[in-house]
């Protein structure tokens, strides 16, 4: 009896494996799209045909991005459905006390050990049986939880966007149980371009054209194959030219303190009380910064936990931006200016653009508010609880 026990485990945990594949293959396709740096006006101004269309076939809602409102910390949010002092990813760059190790995304996106909490939806589906892609988005390229998707490109920022819509299709078109269910796909040229040139220059309305090319592409690839999709369009922050100069951080930082700044936000690791103190002294002297201890964050923010935040938080007052001259051992994962524009959330001018959602079961005209980290609800019902709430 025993022998025919063991026998008979393994048949009915592959058959139950195989019903739970089957019930996820009969659920609705997601093509969840991010396009980077795209501000809230860009489709009026621009004229961006194709994802207006989007707008008024489904349903769209304002999104307000996390503080603070970059790329990586924002598309995790997405992902997670949690703020990015849950999650872990309070930063494109950041220092981790308990790790004594800086975090920066040009080299550190490929490890998902840096996650601390949350399961970003290409490993959750993947955990519920359901087959996932990701034609890019940030750390989707690393092993989170011990799980990647089903496929997978490593991140290659000269990688053609149309060859990433062409990839996207190609898995639509696989057979149904290798194809998958939950999809990424990631455009950066206009936050590019912003940075380099401005949000208003001519150089970011062609950027804008092009991926709104894109989407067009890819919604009527979509519509050939006659499946059940979803497309959600998202963006992660928005821009503003820099018209007010720049601050040095580096002048408000003795040599034990390490500054990780970044945009108009800037971080500082103290060594000890005396030296929280001392500093955060000099910040508030400079009538451009607004300084925080970590503790006394706005609670708007929901930037108030985490280690890996600083002692010390700054941002700068206006359409100015932080920049450093040699930091030294004080934080070598801190980046200068990058052109004319900047980044800063809980201003109405640098929302992202409206989170769109497109697919033959959503009503036109329907429209609310969102925050980036309630993204993640849409179908997270197909797959399991977790975020923020």
């Amino acid at each position: 009896m025993k022998s025919t026990r063991r026998f008979l485990f393994p048949i009915v945990a592959a058959a139950l494996l195989a019903l739970a594949a089957r019930a996820q293959t009969e659920k609705p396709y997601v093509v969840l799209v991010s396009i980077d740096g795209f501000r809230f006006d860009y489709p009026q101004r621009y004229k961006t045909k194709n994802l207006l269309a989007i707008g008024e076939a489904g349903v769209g809602a304002e999104m307000i991005p996390s503080f603070p409102s970059v790329t990586f910390p924002n598309h995790i949010s997405i992902a997670t459905g949690m703020y990015p002092e849950h999650h872990g990813m309070v930063g494109n760059s950041f220092f981790d006390p308990a790790k004594n190790a800086s975090y920066d995304m040009r080299n550190s996106a490929k490890l998902g050990s840096w996650y601390e909490r949350g399961t970003p939806l290409w490993v959750l589906a993947e955990r519920q049986h359901m087959l996932a892609a990701c034609m890019f988005w940030p750390t989707c390229d690393g092993e989170i939880g011990g799980v990647r998707p089903t496929y997978w490109k490593l991140y290659d920022g000269s990688f053609a966007d149309e060859k990433r819509v062409e990839q996207v299709i190609q898995w639509l078109k696989l057979p149904p149980e290798k194809r998958p269910h939950f999809i990424t796909l990631y455009f950066s040229d206009v936050d590019s371009s912003g940075h380099r040139n401005g949000p208003e220059s001519l150089e970011t309305a062609q950027a804008a054209e092009l991926v709104d090319s894109m989407i067009g592409k890819l919604r009527k690839g979509i519509d050939e194959l006659h499946l059940r999709v979803d497309l959600i369009v998202v963006s992660d922050h928005g821009m503003q030219d820099v018209t007010e100069g720049e601050v040095d951080v580096g002048r408000y930082a003795d040599a034990s303190v390490r500054v990780v700044a970044g945009g108009p936000v800037a971080y500082f690791y103290c060594k000890d009380a005396e030296a929280i103190e001392k500093t955060y002294e000099k910040l508030s002297k400079n009538s451009k910064l607004e300084v925080y201890r970590r503790a006394e964050t706005p609670a708007s923010w929901h930037f108030n936990e985490n280690p890996r935040e600083g002692d010390l938080v700054a941002i700068v007052k206006g359409a100015a931006i932080f920049t450093t001259q040699e930091l030294g051992p004080r934080g070598g994962a801190a980046h200068a200016a990058e052109g004319r524009a900047w980044i800063r959330s809980a201003e109405v001018s640098h929302h992202a653009f409206d989170f769109l959602r497109g697919g033959a079961e959503h009503k036109a005209g329907q429209d609310r508010a969102v925050r980036e980290r309630e993204c993640v609800s849409v179908h997270r019902q197909d797959l399991g609880p977790g975020g923020d709430g």
